[in-house]
């Protein structure tokens, strides 16, 4: 007898074993058209995804995936991908393949071929996966033994796919695939026929070595996207679409504000306009330092490796670092300040009186990314934190993360983002300090979410190898999502570097460490900002708050004066006084994205007032110079966001 227990607690019992398949019709016939897998749990243990066919075969927990639930889009994906190496080997032969695994909102598979793939080829290729599909083939699962599998695909010419399976433990049985003609490794689960996928589409071809690794062969991967509605493909295309128009590079150039070149990979070159917005951005994060408690402080840009020895850095982020050498000694060019903090706080004795105690410090940072993951401002080389550590004792830990939560939606309110996601990511296989270490700063954390309110998942192994840490995740305008944010838990660090303050009892203790940023990186978080309004930045962040704009040369002397009043003021403001046609100025400043375009005339000039046009052609009339100054002083004072931060 099997007895099968559902979701909702009721139970099924079979006297003979069943698949999962069964079990989805016995419930009701549309669930079992509808069965892509299962989640099974077995004798109390953690509950794993299974092929729609798995026989069970003893009393089970299960759950029924169709492609309504998470796990079962990520099926649809996996089995997309191997779609995909299907109909690369039908059309490609000699083609080899790799692995494909899934990715967000899609997948890849890798492949070594004699050519580049070209666009023409993406389109065959995708033509072949729909035919594939409408032949509603069979997927099998086989188990082979690991030295049978490494001769198979040998034998066949897969000499990559060989290797895979020669790396794993030779005792171990071996999972692969089939369909129609294709077999592959893999671990599964599939969906039950290749008739499932319906809703895919391949995006594009990228080199990709081998394994990771430079010295190895450059492969061919092609990227996909799949989905269960043909709905839910057109809206993640059409996102695609206005994330192109809003890229932060192409608006960068267009905007004058920054711009790459290969001297510098990895690098920014800031340019007046976007160092405007860059000062803007940090000006408002000293003053959230300053109205928080907060000690801005200013450590060193190289530290003897000695210190990164201590900290742990050098065994488990070495890869990461740049190093350099003088006088006989080897410096590490700073990744992250948080050594340079616990050297300022051991520099004088503190008093438990002293705790919580707060630092802030615009740190530049530098990391060895590899030269493959660069990507504009979103991942550079070199990068400034708006960072801070508090050193606090174990029973202010909770009250400090909550409050830190707080601080953090405000500021992120104040940028025009009220939708955040959380995230407790906990310890890694690779760290340091004692699990009951671990155990006390992961439920800190959990408890002042908690204490917060705010709903949260948990991403098991994903904490620093130092300490455990909330993530907190940003949408944007077009409903992509940012990580940004961050706080994390560190017993570990202040005891390795000696860092001790005196308690109430005159004993020597050693603090608690936090590690937070809000913004993260300044750089990523700019660029983030310009994709998010699509270059056209509320007032308070724009480059310039408005040019002013004469219409003929008689009101030249005019313009230039207003301009000059308004400087005076406090406000970024620019002058045109150009020869040319008024409809030509207001349409190149248009494209620059300035929050107003002044228009004045002989008529304004008599009468002391200026014509005001708003971004996205607002007009907003003719009112005197002061009534002006006064609205964009209040939507600077405010943080007003605008409305027309959303169009591209």
């Amino acid at each position: 007898m099997v007895r099968i227990t559902l979701p909702d607690g009721s139970q099924r019992e079979f006297d003979h074993p069943v698949s999962v398949h069964d079990v989805a019709k016995s419930i009701g016939t549309g669930l079992g058209k509808a069965a892509l897998g299962g989640k099974i749990a077995v004798d109390g243990q953690p509950a794993r995804l299974v092929d729609a066919s798995h026989v069970i075969d003893q009393d089970a927990a299960l759950s029924i995936v169709t492609d309504k639930d998470p796990d079962g889009l990520d099926m649809i994906r996996h089995s997309t991908a191997h779609l995909l190496a299907y109909a690369v080997k039908s059309l490609f032969p000699d083609a080899q393949v790799t692995i494909g695994p899934v990715i967000d909102n899609g997948f890849y598979y890798d492949f070594s071929y004699k050519r580049p793939f070209t666009p023409e080829d993406l389109q065959a290729i995708e033509q072949k996966m729909a035919e594939l599909a409408r032949r509603d083939e069979t997927v099998v699962r086989e188990e082979w033994d690991r030295d049978e599998a490494v001769k198979f695909f040998h034998g066949i010419g897969e000499a990559y796919k060989a290797e895979i399976i020669a790396s794993i433990p030779s005792n171990e049985k071996i999972s692969l695939y089939r369909e129609g003609d294709f077999i592959d490794l893999c671990r599964g689960p599939h969906v039950p026929s290749t008739g499932r996928l319906k809703v895919f589409k391949l995006m594009k071809v990228a080199g990709a070595y081998w394994r990771g690794d430079s010295k190895n062969e450059m492969l061919q991967r092609i990227y996909g996207t799949a989905w269960a509605r043909q709905a839910d493909q057109d809206a993640y295309l059409h996102m695609l679409e206005q994330a192109e128009l809003r890229d932060h590079r192409r608006i960068g150039r267009e905007l004058d504000l920054f711009h790459f070149q290969d001297e510098a990979p990895g690098l920014i070159f800031w340019h007046p306009k976007g160092w405007t917005v860059w000062q803007q951005v940090e000006q408002y994060m000293r003053q959230v330092y300053q109205d928080n408690g907060y000690q801005e402080v200013k450590a060193p840009q190289i530290l003897d490796l000695s210190l990164w020895k201590k900290t742990g850095h050098w065994d488990n982020y070495k890869e990461n670092m740049f190093t350099t050498e003088s006088e006989n000694r080897v410096y590490g060019l700073k990744p992250m300040n948080c050594p340079g903090h616990v050297q300022i706080f051991n520099a004088g004795l503190h008093s438990y009186r002293e705790l919580p105690l707060r630092y802030g410090e615009f740190g530049q940072c530098h990391r060895n990314e590899p030269s493959g993951s660069l990507h504009g401002m979103m991942r550079v080389r070199g990068f400034t934190q708006d960072d801070g550590h508090i050193f606090c004792t174990e029973d202010q830990l909770q009250d400090e993360c909550a409050a830190f939560t707080r601080l953090l939606q405000k500021v992120y309110a104040d940028f025009g983002f009220t939708e955040i996601l959380y995230k407790v990511a906990t310890r890694p296989e690779k760290r340091i300090g004692a699990d009951e270490v671990w155990d006390k700063a992961e439920k800190a954390l959990m408890d002042s979410l908690d204490l917060s309110h705010c709903d949260y998942e948990v991403s098991e192994g994903e904490g620093a190898f130092y300490g455990p840490k909330i993530e907190y995740t940003l949408k944007d305008a077009i409903g992509r999502h940012w990580q940004c944010g961050t706080i994390q838990v560190d017993f570990s660090m202040p005891a390795r570097l000696g860092a001790e303050y005196v308690d109430a009892q005159d004993q020597r203790r050693t603090p608690v460490m936090l590690h937070r940023a809000i913004l993260g990186s300044l750089e990523r978080f700019i660029g983030m900002l310009i994709e998010n309004h699509a270059g056209a930045l509320p007032a308070w962040l724009a480059p310039h708050h408005a040019v002013v704009c004469c219409i003929s040369d008689s009101s030249a002397d005019y313009a230039d004066q207003v301009a000059k009043t308004l400087v005076k003021q406090g406000f970024r403001v620019s002058s045109d006084l150009r020869g040319e046609k008024i409809t030509r100025k207001i349409r190149e400043h248009s494209l620059q994205k300035i929050p107003y375009i002044l228009v004045v005339g002989d008529k304004e000039r008599e009468s002391g007032a200026v014509a005001v046009r708003g971004r996205g052609k607002l007009d907003l009339g003719t009112m005197p110079v002061a009534d002006f100054a006064a609205r964009l002083q209040q939507e600077i004072v405010s943080r007003y966001q605008g409305g027309d931060s959303g169009q591209a």
